[in-house]
């Protein structure tokens, strides 16, 4: 089936605005994803007509709620290839999955002197909860580097693993390089060692098909608002005897089985994760957000995004004063630029002007800044709508970037 790009710019109404008078380019899918209007029509419908606290309750209303919530966990089980429901956490996306996975799994395990292995190209979502446990339990976190091209160096990832590693916690894609790291090769070299591994989908799963149970990984952390769903919401993956093994996270509501004046037991994972009031629309956004995925394709998805790629790559490289960074051969439709001379918050500035939105900054990712040798970069992040029109949208506001700046 062809891809109907046309179509699918109709399903996101943002595209339709007009910014500083120009028709909206968006480029910062890396960033936050818009939404299509069956997911805001869900949501808002929710709300509307079908809203009550989820679990427990007995009434229409109720009932209705936590079926359309729960259905949610089988959607993301799918979309993700778990084995099991249960082994679907929601949360308000990666970063809270992350610092779950930090807390209830790994800090009980943590030792002085235990290690963490990571990439220099994590987000800090991927890097903060980990300094948590160097701050407070002494933890030590070992570093994997990139090639220049920003491919993951997989000879030192196999070679930083030692008896001290207690996890390994790679993003499976850059939200600055683009870079995709192979990760069920990444598994097998932790795996081998007896090493759990935890990969940070944000980016990754938006752009292609995603197997779990093919990767063989322990953890894997999704969040909604890149997923083209709402914001706070997202989920955990873990493997059943993985979430057995970790604490609460969060007392409240939900996650016990009994309490007394005198103690406390918990309900099985994962609702031993799922404290208090959940986000219940977002989740169920993030559901219909999934089906408007899985209606267009995956793999469609990702074969038009490559198109869009290549052409951005190829009119980017005859700009001979633009850098871009990291040039991975299968690296995704993310773009993080440099101007000589110029800031990246100035040519993002001046691209607004045009209705260009790009990202300007470190991206929560200031180690990889650092490897590279820049403080911050102009990103372009491309998504399922981008079109050809918008790349070229994108180089002639660049070239007026550089009348101006250069």
């Amino acid at each position: 089936m062809a891809y109907d790009l046309a179509a699918i710019r109709r399903d996101f109404p943002a595209l339709d605005l007009k910014i500083h008078g120009r028709p909206l380019v968006y480029l910062d899918s890396g960033a936050s994803a818009q939404k299509p209007r069956r997911v805001i029509e869900a949501m808002a419908e929710g709300y509307a007509h079908e809203y009550a606290n989820v679990h427990r309750g007995l009434h229409y209303l109720s009932n209705l709620a936590t079926e359309k919530y729960e259905g949610a966990r089988a959607v993301i089980a799918r979309f993700l290839g778990a084995a099991h429901e249960d082994e679907v956490v929601f949360t308000t996306g990666s970063t809270e999955s992350i610092n779950l996975v930090s807390y209830g799994w790994a800090a009980p395990r943590i030792q002085p002197g235990d290690e963490i292995l990571l990439s220099v190209m994590e987000h800090h979502a991927n890097i903060v909860p980990w300094h948590f446990l160097r701050e407070r339990q002494g933890a030590v976190l070992r570093w994997v580097d990139v090639t220049d091209s920003g491919e993951l160096r997989y000879d030192q990832l196999e070679a930083a693993i030692g008896p001290k590693t207690k996890l390994v916690a790679l993003t499976h894609m850059s939200n600055v390089l683009g870079t995709k790291v192979d990760a069920r090769r990444a598994t097998e070299i932790a795996h081998a060692k007896g090493v759990p591994i935890l990969f940070d989908g944000s980016q990754a799963a938006v752009h292609g098909p995603v197997n779990v149970a093919e990767i063989g990984c322990d953890f894997y952390a999704i969040t909604g608002h890149k997923l083209y769903g709402p914001s706070a919401s997202g989920a955990l993956y873990g493997k059943q005897e993985r979430l057995a093994e970790m604490r609460p996270f969060k007392g409240g509501g939900d996650m016990i089985r009994e309490v007394t004046l005198e103690n406390v037991t918990y309900a099985d994972p994962p609702l031993r994760f799922e404290a208090g009031t959940p986000p219940i629309m977002p989740i169920i956004g993030l559901a219909e957000a999934i089906r408007y995925l899985e209606g267009v394709g995956m793999a469609e998805i990702s074969a038009h995004e490559a198109r869009i790629r290549d052409l951005a790559r190829e009119k980017l490289s005859a700009l001979n004063w633009i850098e871009v960074q990291g040039d991975a051969a299968d690296k995704g439709a993310i773009f993080s630029m440099t101007m000589e001379g110029a800031h990246p918050h100035d040519m993002s500035t001046i691209l607004d002007q045009s209705g260009i939105a790009v990202r300007a900054g470190h991206h929560c990712a200031q180690p990889l800044m650092k490897r590279f040798g820049v403080t911050a970069t102009c990103r372009a992040s491309f998504g399922m709508y981008s079109s050809p029109e918008e790349v070229d949208a994108l180089i002639a506001g660049l070239k007026t970037c550089r009348r101006l700046l250069g």
